[in-house]
């Protein structure tokens, strides 16, 4: 069962990402035990979930949404009760499938364990595990090589659950095809539109039509609760353009990065390669790196002809019809057999044969590229901007504290803060709770505290709230308009826009539907019908592709109409039907039922959790939920 896991990892993984795996690094015993870390926030069969447990996911999953912004995402998107749960229900998802693989009994064996961590890139040097890279990279984060161990062989035994859930998907062949017919069918069409602007002149509304809107519509014309502020903003570019950068700064960072300046040496080479796989045996080693050290002595008795060698005898399709020629590189660009014996080596001369991972190589150097560095003026503001930066980083924390606490400390004005770090007091549009911006940022943590009865009452300052990565912004009241329903005077034109469009969109539909009822009874239209086109199910205009493909297609032609997006209405004449004919073997059958299995892999996943979860009960402490996240 683990072999097919490991050989077809593809609907595992599908399913997986469902449940945010892997799992946070506790060990097995928080899987199977109370661990420290103070009250629970759920149990699964009587055993808890730690607020430690869920405070270290709810970390993992926001480092994770950050790295997938780029660091652009709103902090109060964290601290919704909505965020707070889904990592909740992650966690418990997680430990029911591991006590059904530990019920099940599936066991992964030290070999599996071995070969697995073997495989893993990470733990590789020039493609071969390393014992003290994977012991090193453990240690950063935190880790034992038994606490990796026990987790990674915990998610191999949900890799086994999810697998064999999923492979219990089947999905016909005929179905594919038959939908995949569907989809691929064309139907030319010929069509009159009739957009609901034609008809705005013959649109009239009377005042009474409009007051009687106004008075069914009372909320519609409600202007919510809205503020001004004044504001203060505190961010790393700020804390950066103040940044003072000396000469001798500069100087010094340009002598300890002279390799950032600078211009690695480059080489140029040309090669002949005879290919041997790695693992070949001893009378194919022999076979082929016979054959190189003879080419090797004709080179050897005439450099001059390596190029011709190469076009005819190199087994690189890359660089042969070259004469073997690979252009310059750099260090680390090619492996490392190959790589010694070309650093090795001075222009013109012909290198020894070299056996790397791709077979037996005979190298020649054609040129040399020396090292290059850029002078210092020519890099001078790359390294004050990049030391201002620096500074900048090293100051903001400490300018951050005392901007957080002087706006909170001397609640009555922002002007004590604006002082102390030099920033300008600035002022916002309106901005009610469900719109608006102050600084360029749009924050429901911060639109919140202006309507909180400190500030809006009391005219308080905000908290310094983080808007973003590195900006902080505090704000107070100045001014308050309550909740207020706008004069008929005011929206009397809005109303009336409103409703001619309505009436014109009224009359295209009407207009619309008589042409149609004419068409279909034989006679031809006082309108002239578009060029033919074809109509694919692709096709954007939804309304088109529901009305068109929704017809019977054994009599054509034949005709339909349907309300357009712009309110108005179209007539289509559906003149021909294509169906394209599928062979049995046709690959995008095969790919469409491997989707359509992969789909129906994931909902009898999402079943079987919903079956785990009715034979286990689960316990949640909805408090836990709506207090403040870890940061």
């Amino acid at each position: 069962m683990f072999d097919a896991v490991r050989k077809n990892k593809r609907i595992s993984q599908l399913i997986l990402a469902i449940i945010i795996v892997p799992f946070a690094f506790f060990g097995m015993d928080a899987y199977f035990s109370d661990a420290p870390g103070g009250a629970e926030v759920a149990k699964v069969d009587g055993v808890p979930i730690s607020m430690m447990q869920f405070d270290q996911a709810l970390r993992e999953q926001q480092d994770r949404m950050r790295e997938a912004a780029g660091g652009q995402i709103d902090r109060a998107l964290f601290e919704t009760e909505a965020f707070r749960r889904s990592v909740l229900e992650n966690l418990i998802n997680q430990r029911l499938l591991a006590n059904y693989a530990a019920d099940s009994r599936l066991v992964v064996t030290a070999e599996q364990l071995q070969e697995v961590i073997g495989s893993m890139a990470p733990f590789q040097e020039n493609g071969q595990f390393s014992l003290s890279r994977y012991e090193a990279l453990l240690r950063s984060q935190g880790m034992s090589p038994a606490m990796f161990e026990s987790q990674l062989a915990q998610d191999l035994r949900v890799q086994q659950i999810a697998r064999s859930v999923a492979e219990g998907a089947i999905v016909g062949h005929a179905s594919a095809k038959q939908f995949l017919t569907a989809q691929l069918e064309e139907r030319v069409v010929r069509e009159i539109r009739l957009p609901a602007r034609d008809f705005e002149a013959g649109a009239t509304v009377d005042d009474a039509a409009i007051k009687a809107y106004y008075d069914a519509n009372a909320a519609s014309f409600e202007r919510p609760a809205r503020v001004k502020t004044e504001y203060l903003v505190l961010d790393e570019a700020t804390v950066a353009a103040r940044a003072a950068v000396s000469d001798e700064a500069v100087e010094q960072f340009y002598a300890a990065n002279a390799d950032r300046f600078g211009q690695p040496e480059e080489r140029r080479a040309r090669h002949i390669l005879l290919l041997l796989d790695a693992d070949a045996n001893a009378e194919q080693t022999k076979t082929v790196g016979d054959k190189a050290a003879a080419l090797l002595a004709r080179l050897r008795e005439d450099p001059s002809q390596f190029e011709a060698l190469a076009r005819a005898e190199s087994q690189d399709q890359g660089s042969a019809n070259n004469g073997g020629d690979l252009g310059f590189f750099a260090r680390g660009a090619m492996v490392a057999p190959f790589e010694e014996a070309v650093f090795s080596l001075q222009p013109e001369q012909i290198s020894d044969v070299v056996r790397s991972d791709f077979g037996f190589h005979i190298i020649q150097l054609t040129a040399i590229k020396p090292t290059t560095v850029r002078p210092l003026d020519q890099v001078r503001g790359e390294i004050v901007a990049e030391l201002a930066r620096q500074e900048a980083s090293r100051q903001f924390a400490a300018k951050a504290e005392l901007f957080a606490n002087t706006v909170y400390e001397q609640a009555d004005s922002l002007q004590p803060a604006a002082e102390a770090l030099g920033l300008e007091i600035r002022t916002s549009d309106w901005i009610s709770r469900d719109g608006g911006e102050i600084g360029g940022f749009r924050n429901d943590r911060l639109t919140n505290a202006l309507f909180s009865e400190d500030v809006l009452t009391k005219r308080h300052n905000t908290e310094a709230v983080e808007v973003a990565r590195g900006t902080l912004v505090a704000a107070r009241v100045v001014a308050f308009e309550e909740a207020q329903r706008l004069a008929f005077d005011v929206v009397k034109d809005e109303i009336a826009t409103r409703l001619r469009a309505e009436a014109a969109q009224g009359l295209a539909r009407e207009s619309g539907e008589a042409l149609l009822a004419q068409v279909r009874n034989g006679n031809a239209p006082t309108q002239t019908w578009s060029e033919p086109r074809t109509l694919t199910r692709a096709e954007p205009d939804r309304a088109a592709v529901q009305a068109v493909f929704g017809v019977p297609s054994t009599t054509v032609p034949t005709h339909v109409g349907v309300a357009t997006a712009d309110g108005g209405f179209a007539v289509f004449q559906v003149e021909s039907v294509k169906r394209p004919e599928l062979a049995a073997d046709d690959p995008r059958v095969q790919a469409l039922a491997r989707d359509y299995q992969r789909l129906a892999g994931q909902r009898e996943f999402l079943a079987f959790l919903d079956a785990l979860r009715d034979r286990h009960k689960v316990e949640i402490r909805a408090a836990a939920l709506r207090s403040e996240p870890s940061q």
